[in-house]
């Protein structure tokens, strides 16, 4: 693939805004006949075009309106003939309908209030080739295992991102199960409407039945001869009433032996720390209320039920069921730590979606391309003036803190009126330099001679920031910046209109979505900018934004990449003029990424590269794949260049100390500690023997792993009584006691072996082979000095290895970070760790230093 030039990536944003037109012919054969059709260019030449031929001139133009609705997105004129025949309507010549001006106009404005027509089954497109292999390798799983055990429910993972359409593809899944019972559970209760509408309008589900709590059915009463699809809440499944039993309601869902489970939305025990970090800049109510709407308050138990004491779901769910479906479009912890195996995987990332828009478009052209609406993202980053860097830079890695930078207090209004930056001034100056309207330093861009493509100066970015999202701090800052952006000299801005999409006036959840629709209407003529801290940034669909600025520090890569996914939301129109369905005009081709802390957004770029592709041996590869549909500009105050992956794990080094280099090898993920390895452990005499050897293990006592193991079960016991019964006061304390010590013992062998694992980079340091793995290094070449610096033998560590008590994917990320680091960090002396070397030695791989992994 060729490597795009800037002006490719800055590529022109096209304009086109769909109408509804309806003419009238003056004859006989027409009388009391409207013709009813679409079209993106002006309707008096598209009629015109269309009568020419047959000569036809006594026509008149009855209608000509925009094709919208009220919340921006676009109806065709078949949905405007489909709701004529459903008023009664004659419709019975294509798209001639027996009907009066007035008529039309009814239909129109029922369309742009938003009523929508349900249970049609009119949709008749079929599976994309990456959805039928997802259902292809999903169902030779299934039945592998069902071969060997039938009465296993086999576990399965899609590991997808949004637009993937995960809920067609569920449903076209449990067809081909011929699945009779459906129950879709989620840990996300307002992806409800996906479920239900996917079921409702495709043709491939005529006759299935839908039902949730809000659907008002009497599940009693559905005919049992049909598949029915039950949606519900992981919560309210799990939750019990005052007397410790299952709900009423839920009852019957326990009686049921479901053909299949689906898990939507399932993240494992991802969304705890997610959730406090999307929401941290709320205020606490709000934040806590956002969280437990966003992810479930009531789950907390939940993530450790799955992967620390090894639980599966029939454990604490009290359901049957043939299969289980897990979807995802971040699994990152079940990726690393091997909670499913590759073949239980079907991944679709965002580079497999991008690279199958570019191998459509070369293999059909002409044809419409079913990706092509799906926008390619651009991350482009910017190294401010130092003058602001002074104000907000230092901590451990003295990188520019957004947080620090856009610091504001609410005043002494609580509606956010009297809002303020702490550093206004330069927040000012930042509003200036973003439009290139900073004096000083525009001065200095003139002695470079360049001017880089700033978001609100370059003309080829404008168009894409019509409608923006501003990711800020905190509440007190996105009422700060609506404040300054209306002040008087910033005229620039006055021609958007600023949504404040935080605090508790914004509403909970989906209800900060009315306001932002309302203020972008079609989208064609208005312009927007809405200022968000956390709402509105998982799970919501707003076509119009075409870029989010990253204006506040954010750790998880699944966090930076959730919001930033909001804003590559397709946005076109099929079939524009009413007469080719192979046709689509795409009004959003990119979408735009923008970034003020240039290492930290780097930083996370490789980390979610990387987190995408665990199984891939050397991570530059990993990087190079993603930015090869996510081209990377980056301003370094100078110029604007595009940098590849190896620059990009340059520069997310180089911004990296010794501190965090270190921290990787104090990650809890390089250890695995849960009931499962603690078993394989406790029945291996060798491991037994060789994890007592360990520093300061015998510290903790004799027989620690028993005690936990025993403990757990006890814990594990005790919560399934209380899930069936009320425990007595005893019961409870024993639980609490019980929880608090095997808690607390696994903590500490966590420890011991987190301890031991810092030890390896002083290996590192010591040894001077560096085109060997480190496992070679330690088992074939130094064994010696790794006794020495590590208090293990060979044999130990090797044993160890093999029981999944350490974890090697992660290993080789973090010996590859500490190579690239220490080449980094000594080419700047002006020295080369080691000449002619051409190859890296990760833990149990070798990479090629620039390019390829050896095969």
């Amino acid at each position: 693939m060729n490597k795009p030039t800037i002006d490719e990536i800055l590529t022109p944003k096209p304009a086109a805004r769909p109408r509804i037109y309806a003419y009238a012919i003056a004859d006989d054969a027409h009388q009391g006949l409207l013709k009813v059709g679409q079209t993106t260019r002006s309707v008096a030449l598209r009629v015109s075009e269309q009568l020419k031929t047959a000569a036809i001139k006594n026509y008149s133009i009855v209608l000509d309106e925009p094709a919208e609705r009220d919340d921006g997105s676009i109806f065709s004129d078949f949905e405007v003939r489909a709701a004529l025949a459903g008023k009664g309507l004659d419709n019975s010549e294509l798209e001639w309908v027996r009907c009066t001006a007035d008529d039309v106009k009814t239909v129109l404005t029922e369309l742009r209030t938003g009523q929508r027509f349900t249970g049609t089954h009119h949709e008749t497109f079929g599976m994309r080739a990456e959805q039928a292999d997802a259902v292809g390798k999903t169902l030779a799983y299934y039945r592998s295992i069902w071969a060997e055990t039938p009465q296993a429910a086999p576990r399965f993972l899609w590991n997808a991102k949004m637009r993937f359409g995960k809920t067609f593809t569920s449903y076209q899944l449990a067809k081909q199960l011929q699945a009779k019972r459906v129950l879709v559970l989620t840990f996300k209760p307002a992806v409800e409407d996906a479920w239900q509408t996917d079921l409702e309008s495709h043709v491939d589900f005529d006759g299935w039945q839908y039902l949730s709590r809000n659907s008002g059915a009497d599940p009693t009463q559905i005919d049992k001869r049909k598949p029915v699809v039950y949606f519900g809440s992981f919560q309210d499944l799990l939750g019990r009433d005052a007397t410790g039993n299952i709900k009423p309601r839920n009852e019957w869902l326990h009686t049921v032996n479901w053909d299949l489970v689906v898990f939507d939305e399932y993240h494992f025990g991802a969304w705890r720390d997610t959730a406090k970090e999307l929401f941290e800049g709320e205020d606490d109510a709000v934040a806590k209320k956002e969280a437990k709407l966003e992810y479930g308050g009531d789950l907390d138990g939940v993530n450790e039920d799955l992967t620390v004491l090894a639980e599966r779901e029939t454990e604490f769910l009290p359901i049957t069921t043939r299969a289980y479906l897990y979807l995802s479009g971040t699994p990152f912890k079940a990726l690393a730590t091997g909670e499913f195996i590759e073949e239980q995987i079907f991944n679709w990332t965002y580079t497999d979606e991008q690279r199958a828009k570019t191998a459509f478009a070369a293999e059909h052209p002409g044809l419409r391309n079913p990706y092509g609406a799906l926008p390619q993202m651009r991350l482009l980053t910017y190294q401010m003036p130092d003058e602001l860097l002074a104000v907000a830079s230092g901590g451990e890695f003295d990188e520019f803190d957004l947080n620090a930078f856009f610091e504001a207090e609410m005043g002494g209004d609580s509606s956010g009126a009297s809002a303020e930056f702490k550093h206004k001034s330069d927040v000012q100056k930042w509003l200036d330099i973003i439009r290139g309207g900073y004096t000083a330093h525009a001065a200095e861009l003139l002695k470079v001679g360049s001017r880089p493509p700033f978001p609100y100066s370059d003309v080829r970015l404008l168009p894409y920031l019509q409608h923006s999202l501003w990711f800020m701090p905190s509440v007190a800052s996105c009422h700060a910046m609506a404040n300054l952006l209306g002040e008087k000299q910033n005229t620039f801005w006055h021609v958007y209109q600023f949504i404040v999409a935080a605090g508790t006036s914004a509403g909970i959840g989906l209800d900060a979505l009315p306001p932002v629709r309302r203020a972008i209407g079609s989208g064609f003529e208005t312009q927007t900018i809405t200022l968000s801290c956390g709402k509105l940034t998982t799970g919501v669909t707003v076509a119009q934004w075409s870029s989010i600025l990253m204006l506040r520090n954010l750790k998880s890569p699944e966090t930076y990449f959730q919001a930033a996914f909001r804003v590559q939301s397709p946005w076109s129109i099929k079939n524009p003029n009413g007469d080719n369905p192979n046709e689509e005009e795409i009004l959003k081709p990119a979408c735009f990424v923008f970034d003020f802390a240039p290492t930290r957004a780097l930083r996370q770029l490789c980390e979610y590269g990387i987190g995408l592709s665990p199984n891939e041996a050397n991570p530059e590869n990993a990087v190079k794949d993603l930015v090869a549909f996510l081209p990377v500009l980056a301003y370094d105050g100078a110029n604007m260049t595009q940098i590849d992956a190896g620059g990009i794990l340059d520069i997310a080094m180089a911004g990296t100390s010794a501190t965090l280099l270190a921290r990787k090898w104090e990650s809890a993920l390089l250890v695995n500690v849960d009931n499962a390895t603690l078993q394989r452990i406790l029945d291996s005499p060798e491991a037994m023997a060789a994890i007592q050897r360990i520093e300061g293990w015998r510290s903790l006592g004799d027989n620690v792993i028993e005690t936990i193991i025993n403990r757990s079960e006890k814990v594990k016991d005790l919560k399934k009584k209380a899930r069936d019964n009320e425990l007595s006061a005893k019961e409870k304390t024993q639980l609490s006691d019980a929880e608090r010590e095997y808690k607390s013992k696994r903590k500490l062998i966590q420890e011991k072996l987190i301890k031991f694992a810092t030890r390896i980079p002083a290996f590192m340091y010591l040894t001077d082979f560096r085109e060997n793995t480190l496992q070679d290094v330690i088992t074939k070449l130094e064994s010696d000095l790794f006794l020495t610096v590590t208090g293990l033998t060979v044999n130990d560590f090797k044993l160890l290895v093999g029981l999944k008590v350490f974890n090697t994917e992660h290993m080789n990320q973090a010996v590859f970070a500490f190579r690239r680091y220490e080449d980094a960090s000594l080419r700047y002396t002006g020295i080369e760790s080691h000449q002619g070397l051409t190859h890296y030695g990760l833990y149990d791989t070798v990479i090629a230093r620039e390019a390829e992994p050896l095969s």
